[in-house]
């Protein structure tokens, strides 16, 4: 890589030829004031002027997300001028933003905020006629309110990225402009996957996720019998919400807060998704040994759910039909926990802490309910989750760990862990799928050619006792869209296809802390970077420290079917934990 030499503050340094001034100044040790997540690969293309610095070379003040260093730039960073200017940005910001910051749910996280403390920016220094505001709180999964937005398109650039979708875009322009879907649609009217992705982004409250702890307060209220289940993918993040480092497991800390907010029951979806392996495992089985569609492709995604029935429905026969796990687990609380308590089922609500926004949407689906009944009657990301703990005044860190609740699902197995990470489905399946094929545990028990925390595609073929099988794992539909085409175009070689809706897998949910470096002050450098990695090793040790690594040794789930289901794929099972899809308006047919 060459190198050029620039001088910041009269000071001399060398740095790599093509970074921005914004990125140099990082790397020699200065953190210009800016609404530019490092590294987060979304780009505002310089629009919101807050980063504006001096540099000979330029006619003016530059923004410094995006003017690139050249070799003898002179930069200045502190001068009255340059301070006074990013000043003015954030007051111009202001003049037009909602500062209703108490009321806001990104009061804490809010980079807005941040950067205003930093400029030392008046709210009051601009004051004039706001925009029209536009609010849009009818999708299950996301809430959007323009009266917040600050029109950096951070957003439109993750669901391009992430997605290769377009769901996102400026709606007129000057003084009217508007980040919306196509015609001021509400995200319910549009081809959204309600993954969440844009609300991770977002650096004010423009963008969140439509809260449902409300209803949790109802059903406590109206005495029902309140059981709460947890998703894997949780317990690698939560502790970033109250000053752990990211990658820290909390999952007996999790355990302990959730049982001291009141729940009944609280356990852990690691048994659900054991339980999604045996009836997935079998399902791919049967397919293989059967003629069956194939290749197979995982269902416990919702968002990636959401965008084959939009955009592949013509593919929707390859979709596994196991409900996701967390709906499953929901399924068999309200039949046969309920049956094994003497609980009415009616008396019943479940929720679910996930890592996700588009589990919202999920468990509405009329598809999934059982006799007239949801599986799931609430789901809160691990941020709402961390709310909720903080109100109650719970000091999450004092919390002794504490197991989950152990009657009838309290077991779960590594391979249930691993669920919240790309081509953890996948790794997961194979363990059970090798000892169904040979009769015996496979050795190594890891399937390690198919992890890997960052987005895109990754492969493996496996001869399991005579029988080849090629998978193929994808997260973010940008990658996902590349097999599905290989698909219909006839020339997929794969029996099996892991796909997540979100780069990365739940770890990286649209309903995850919020990973901002000017919140993460004892974080390195290169957290933007490898922040997933880290969250990912978190699930992959607490697989490791488990005794029981497959899903078909947990013997709660050999209870299960022996008492209840019968076998995996039995009548029951397909009335209590499968469903069905289908194409829905907007799916774009094959051409």
């Amino acid at each position: 890589m060459a190198m050029v030499n620039i001088k910041i503050e009269g000071i001399s340094y060398q740095v790599e030829e093509g970074l921005t001034i914004l990125e140099a100044a990082k790397k020699c040790g200065y953190e210009i004031p800016s609404l530019c997540a490092f590294n987060h690969g979304e780009c505002n293309q310089g629009s919101c002027r807050v980063c504006l610095v001096e540099a000979t070379g330029a006619r003016g003040l530059v923004a410094s997300c995006v003017y690139p260093v050249a070799e003898g730039m002179e930069i200045t960073i502190s001068s009255p001028k340059a301070t006074a200017a990013r000043r003015n940005s954030v007051e111009l910001l202001l003049s037009n933003h909602n500062k209703n910051c108490q009321q806001c749910d990104k009061n804490g996280k809010c980079e807005l905020l941040n950067v205003a403390y930093l400029t030392g920016a008046r709210e009051d220094a601009y004051e004039g006629v706001h925009s029209e505001t536009h609010f849009d709180e009818v999708a299950p999964g996301i809430v959007r309110d323009t009266s917040k937005c600050i029109l950096c398109g951070r957003c439109i650039e993750r669901c391009k990225n992430a997605h290769g979708l377009g769901i996102l875009g400026f709606e007129n322009r000057g003084f009217s402009t508007f980040v919306s879907p196509a015609e001021n649609r509400s995200f319910a009217d549009s081809p959204c996957i309600q993954c969440g992705q844009c609300v991770n982004v977002c650096p004010t409250g423009a963008l969140m996720e439509h809260s449902e702890i409300d209803k949790i307060d109802a059903a406590f209220a109206a005495g029902k019998v309140v059981i709460a289940q947890a998703a894997p993918a949780v317990r690698a993040a939560l502790g970033e919400e109250f000053g752990f480092p990211i990658g820290t497991p909390v999952t007996g800390k999790m355990a302990a807060a959730m049982r001291r907010l009141g729940f009944t029951r609280v356990y852990d979806v690691n048994f659900g998704a054991d339980l999604t392996i045996m009836e997935e495992g079998t399902e791919l089985l049967n397919r293989l040994q059967n003629g069956g569609t194939l290749p197979m492709i995982t269902s416990c995604s919702p968002g990636w759910v959401n965008y084959a029935e939009y955009n592949y429905g013509d593919l929707l026969p390859h979709l596994s039909s196991c409900k996701s796990p967390h709906q499953m687990q929901g399924a068999i609380i309200k039949s046969y926990w309920a049956e094994q308590n003497g609980v009415n089922p009616e008396d019943i609500f479940v929720v679910s802490v996930m890592p996700c926004t588009a589990k919202k949407y999920e468990r509405q689906r009329e598809q999934l309910k059982v006799n007239g009944l949801d599986d799931v009657d609430a789901v809160i990301t691990t941020r709402e989750l961390a709310r909720m703990i903080k109100r109650s005044g719970i000091l999450f860190d004092r919390l002794p760990d504490e197991d989950w609740d152990q009657d009838i699902m309290g077991d779960y197995t590594g391979a249930g862990v691993i669920f919240g990470v790309t081509g953890g489905v996948m790794e997961a399946a194979l363990r059970t799928v090798y000892f169904k094929l040979t009769g015996k545990e496979s050795e190594p028990i890891e399937f390690k050619a198919v992890r890997g925390h960052d987005a895109g595609i990754r492969e493996a073929s496996l001869d399991i006792n005579g029988t080849t099988v090629n998978v193929a794992i994808a997260s973010g539909m940008k990658s996902a869209s590349v097999l599905l085409d290989e698909i219909r175009e006839g020339k997929s070689k794969y029996q099996f296809i892991e796909i997540m809706g979100c780069p990365g897998g739940c770890i990286n949910g649209g309903g995850q802390p919020y990973v901002r470096e000017c919140f993460l002050p004892h974080e390195s450098d290169d957290i933007m970077d490898t922040y997933k990695e880290k969250r990912a090793q978190a699930l992959y040790s607490e697989d490791e420290r488990q005794t029981l690594r497959q899903s078909h040794k947990n013997p709660q789930i050999v209870d299960l079917y022996e008492k209840f289901l019968g076998e995996p794929n039995s009548h029951k099972a397909h009335e209590l934990l499968h469903t069905t899809y289908e194409a829905r308006e907007g799916f774009n047919e094959v051409k």
